[in-house]
């Protein structure tokens, strides 16, 4: 109870909300910049925190990592371009529902979407963190290759249209993910002799050419006369209607928020992994799967809400047992140390009061975010009205930056022009881009899970025994089953009530 009136008052003192709120602004800021990463501006954050308090730093830092996972869909929404890896999925139903005239209502959704997932996420850490951050101790390398294989059966949700082109794309995105130094091995691969490339493809700059470029490609295939900027209308009480409507989605809501956490408890998984295994239980729990990719507010809700859920889960590990779950809790475990903080069981005792108040000010930061983005939807949307002459080279010139800023790589740059030209020509042949980047995002987790269950199989005398019995990996393989069979399900089911309402027409005619 010390530890928490202690808190209380920490977060509450002037300062420590003024640096709260510089910090979630400039976290929303990154989060808005393709290119940018929460990562990079930790980092880049941490050493001016030396000289603050420790629960001042913390708490800055805090906000900035919820402002980020805010502000990273805006992009998504608004021009097609995820602002971090952790919102790919939001690009899927976020753009059409602004090519509808529907922006306003997008922006609202990923502000209450995420200050649910935020708030759920901080309820998991306060109460539940020591048992949770044990069942992420459990995944090992057979564990990692399963939720390696069930998240590439989400291939079958994201290109419905042509599950064999999805497949494609997938498999040319494991591809990709071969390329460099191999995890296990230390063969080098696919590297034309480039020594840059032996870190393998930068995912960021794959996003920026694989999201990017195409749009800018085909805004100028279409030229000035065909182009139609989107509109943005303002409407009064929009907000407090979409939130009614957001309020009656409970079991989507909290569903996707325990994935969040679930999934950012498991170390190095992430917010892209979450927010594309929510967007995939969104689409088979629904009643109209066919709406997902449209442009439906259920995808917004699902992925934006597991993508800031997962801020949360991620740190769970890191303040129990000293294993980040994600890079930007990794930053934030080193801010710990730089104040002589060590993680684990002290933490809750001798520095219960700074954990406390870390833990606490998410609840305020969330909040604080959803008003600044949910009020300040208009100033975001008017991005997207800017005219056609000024916004192509606009995103070009964006896309060149953040790609090159990356690493002040200019391999960075071409890779991502290359990928992007490469990504237009797909997309004109029918596949999906978004298939394409799950392969890239799933092949290290694959192959270095499998590799290393090879290995540890060929120790212990039985490689399936590794693979195939282990409680996790079983549990895993079902899901992974059931992924594989669903959109099957789904296309037969389709085709017969499409049948029963053609047969009831025909009844009707001849009757008649």
């Amino acid at each position: 109870m010390e530890n928490l009136i202690f808190a209380v008052t920490q977060i509450f003192a002037p300062v420590n909300l003024i640096l709260m709120v510089l910090g979630g602004v400039a976290g929303i800021i990154v989060g808005c910049l393709p290119g940018l990463t929460a990562t990079m501006a930790l980092a880049l954050l941490v050493p001016f925190t030396f000289t603050m308090p420790a629960a001042s730093g913390l708490i800055m830092l805090g906000g900035l990592y919820v402002g980020a996972m805010f502000g990273d869909a805006i992009p998504a929404i608004l021009i097609n371009t995820p602002g971090t890896p952790s919102a790919i999925a939001t690009t899927f139903d976020g753009y059409p529902l602004a090519k509808k005239g529907m922006a306003q209502q997008a922006l609202i959704t990923n502000a209450f979407s995420s200050l649910v997932g935020g708030l759920i996420g901080t309820i998991v850490l306060l109460t539940l963190s020591p048992p949770l951050a044990e069942l992420g101790l459990k995944f090992g390398p057979p564990e990692y290759f399963w939720m390696a294989i069930f998240g590439l059966t989400i291939i079958g949700t994201i290109a419905s249209d042509s599950i064999l082109k999805g497949l494609i794309a997938g498999a040319l995105g494991l591809l990709l993910s071969t390329v460099g130094i191999s995890p296990i091995g230390g063969d080098v691969r696919f590297t034309m002799g480039l020594v840059p490339l032996q870190a393998g493809i930068n995912l960021m700059a794959a996003l920026i050419g694989f999201f990017c470029i195409p749009q800018v490609l085909e805004m100028v295939e279409t030229g000035a006369q065909k182009h139609q900027v989107i509109r943005y209308v303002s409407q009064k009480g929009l907000l407090k209607k979409t939130i009614r409507e957001l309020i009656r989605k409970p079991v989507l809501l909290v569903r996707s928020s325990l994935l969040g956490v679930l999934i950012g408890i498991i170390p190095g998984a992430g917010g892209n992994i979450a927010s594309l295994v929510s967007y995939n239980e969104a689409v088979r729990w629904s009643k109209n799967p066919e709406e997902f990719g449209k442009g439906t507010l259920d995808g917004i809700v699902a992925t934006e809400t597991a993508n800031c859920s997962v801020v949360q889960g991620s740190l769970i590990p890191m303040l129990t047992l000293g294993i980040p779950g994600s890079p930007a809790a990794a930053v934030i475990l080193g801010a710990l140390l730089l104040h002589g903080i060590q993680p684990g069981r002290q933490l809750y005792t001798t520095f219960g009061g700074i954990t406390y108040t870390f833990i606490l000010s998410f609840f305020l930061a969330v909040v604080f975010m959803f008003f600044f983005v949910a009020l300040g939807s208009r100033f975001f949307a008017k991005m997207i009205s800017i005219p056609y002459h000024y916004l192509v080279p606009g995103i070009a010139f964006l896309s060149v930056v953040g790609s090159y800023a990356l690493r002040n790589n200019l391999l960075d740059m071409a890779l991502m022009l290359i990928l992007g030209y490469t990504a237009y020509v797909l997309r004109k042949l029918g596949f999906n881009p978004g298939a394409l980047v799950l392969g890239l995002i799933m092949g290290p987790f694959a192959e270095q899970g499998l590799v290393q269950s090879l290995l540890m199989g060929k120790a212990a005398g039985s490689i399936p025994k590794v693979l195939f019995g282990r409680p996790i990996s079983l549990m895993l393989i079902g899901l992974s089953l059931l992924s594989i069979a669903w959109p099957i399900y789904s296309a037969w089911r389709s085709r017969q009530q499409h049948s029963k309402i053609t047969t009831k027409e025909g009844e009707i005619i001849d009757a008649q």
